[in-house]
């Protein structure tokens, strides 16, 4: 699926991504932090060129537990220096700390802290990433920040990035195929995980018409927006009288993720998003069968703490996220010639 630039107009950069783990630094920004009271022991660490799955994985042998009782809010890329909590029940703060750091040299252990309950999957704010690209040529700090400047008053697309697809990018036509009766899965979790992945490509495809349409930087008549600050989504009824409180990032339309209990868009969103669903010749009773509620996705990120600056021949990017956005939708608007397979992690 072609994925169009918000920034189309604007040349890119050239530079390669994640030559080393300290390429690709992310850090989680919790929900919450450690009540100092509880079963589960929550632990801060960081983690070099490791995924959350091997971390879970090897902390399940050193304590004894099945892999699920180790909670996380978030998985990581492997190839980067990430900092996150994860949760282990049942032992103490102190004794956790020092086996972990024991055991896993590679990993490092900030603070440990008791806490009511186990960390889960969404437990948290967002993510700030600083990220190296290496190997610019002369200009692209200026045309770098060209894009930036007009990121930071337009906003990004929150795309679904190449992870969500898989290692092959098949994972959303297998899900269609689930979705159609065409396969069968046995797993439950992979069914529940194809199923989502090809949720994602619809919602990338609504994204797409609706950049290639001109809607990204205005509110449309039935849009569900939903507020920055609280999180709280309504329907637009007058577009022109909210489109203000949307340029200056106060209010943020929201995409389909299609399910047969999704609050439906009205009026011209709404057409826009069963346009989507006619093309793929898709009903709603499908969704039901599978079993796929559906809901909302924020459909614009806000980067106005978007920054980068030159050290060598290398740009150093920082930014902020907010939790099931991807830094890699970020990063092709700038490395426009770069594929998705460069983007993607290891």
């Amino acid at each position: 699926m072609h994925l169009p630039y918000i920034s189309a107009h604007l040349p890119g950069i050239t530079g390669r991504l994640r030559e080393q783990p300290e390429d690709f630094v992310v850090e989680e920004l919790p929900a919450y932090t450690p009540a100092g009271q509880g079963e589960h022991t929550f632990l801060r660490i960081t983690k070099r060129n490791m995924t959350s799955t091997a971390l879970r994985d090897h902390l399940a042998r050193l304590f004894g537990l099945d892999p699920q009782d180790i909670g996380m809010a978030g998985l990581k890329d492997r190839h980067a220096v990430t900092t996150q909590y994860v949760s282990i029940p049942r032992v103490d703060p102190e004794e956790a700390a020092r086996r972990v750091q024991a055991a896993l040299p590679e990993v490092i252990v900030h603070e440990a802290a008791r806490h009511t309950n186990k960390l889960k999957p969404g437990h948290l704010r967002g993510n700030r990433f600083r990220i190296v690209v290496r190997g610019v040529r002369p200009g692209d700090l200026e045309r770098a920040q060209a894009i930036a400047e007009y990121l930071r008053q337009v906003g990004v697309p929150n795309y679904y990035g190449p992870q969500r697809f898989g290692r092959y990018g098949d994972n959303a036509q297998r899900g269609r195929d689930l979705l159609l009766g065409r396969e069968r899965v046995r797993q439950k979790w992979l069914r529940r995980f194809l199923l989502s992945a090809y949720q994602a490509a619809l919602f990338n495809r609504y994204l797409a018409l609706r950049i290639q349409a001109g809607l990204f930087t205005r509110l449309l008549r039935g849009d569900i927006a939903k507020k920055a600050d609280t999180g709280g989504l309504f329907l637009v009824e007058d577009p022109e009288q909210e489109q203000p409180r949307y340029a200056r990032g106060e209010i943020h339309f929201t995409g389909p993720m299609y399910g047969y209990r999704m609050w439906w868009a009205e009026d011209e969103a709404g057409a826009l998003e069963r346009r989507v669903l006619e093309e793929e010749g898709l009903s709603l009773e499908a969704f039901r069968k599978a079993r796929l509620k559906g809901t909302r996705r924020l459909g614009r990120l806000w980067v106005q703490d978007l920054t980068l600056h030159q050290e060598g021949d290398s740009l150093v990017f920082t930014f902020t996220l907010p939790k099931g956005a991807y830094a890699t939708v970020v990063l092709r608007e700038f490395l426009k010639e770069a594929d998705w397979d460069l983007l993607a992690p290891d």
